[in-house]
């Protein structure tokens, strides 16, 4: 476990996993929200995007959490040796939506860049949300299924497999045989 990608659908505590995954590896978090988006939830320029992509995958350790967009979605999870992808019900999803909404309002989301404008984020996160369910995670699952030959694959269906997850990874000494 070297190049892990964490990805799913919004909401589902992607940041907070990845976080935590980074504390007990050691390995490198990029969150692409903070490379996508400058402070006050302002894109950079997508080129600026790409080659800040390019090079987190061009060194040899990492985990990269999120979607960023699709072209740099699909190259990251073919260079990674360990694919979390977090497949929660839609309800949970839609509820951990709900409840960042409100809590950003007192504490900044996990992950998100400084000052990002948070009724406009926690809108823009129910339309993804639906989108994303629809037409990403089918090709998500199809993805993980197939790539269970060549990858370590970890499909996280509840939130009881996210804390099972990180007492795996937890309990396990070397890193590199996950």
């Amino acid at each position: 476990m070297k190049k892990v990608a964490v990805f799913g659908n919004t909401g589902g505590g992607k940041s907070t996993l990845s976080k935590r995954l980074s504390e007990i590896t050691g390995l490198p978090l990029y969150i692409l929200d903070k490379v996508q988006y400058q402070a006050g939830g302002i894109e950079v320029l997508p080129e600026v995007y790409k080659r800040a992509h390019e090079k987190i995958l061009e060194t040899d350790r990492w985990i990269i959490d999120g979607l960023g967009c699709m072209e740099t979605l699909w190259m990251r999870l073919n260079e990674a040796d360990s694919l979390v992808f977090v497949d929660l019900p839609l309800y949970v999803h839609f509820w951990w939506v709900t409840k960042r909404a409100i809590a950003g309002h007192f504490k900044a989301p996990e992950g998100w860049p400084e000052n990002s404008p948070i009724l406009k984020s926690s809108l823009s996160s129910y339309r993804v949300l639906w989108l994303c369910y629809k037409y990403l995670t089918p090709k998500y699952r199809e993805y993980v299924e197939q790539a269970q030959n060549t990858k370590n694959v970890y499909h996280i269906r509840s939130t009881q497999q996210i804390a099972q997850f990180l007492e795996l990874i937890e309990n396990n000494t070397n890193f590199g045989h996950i």
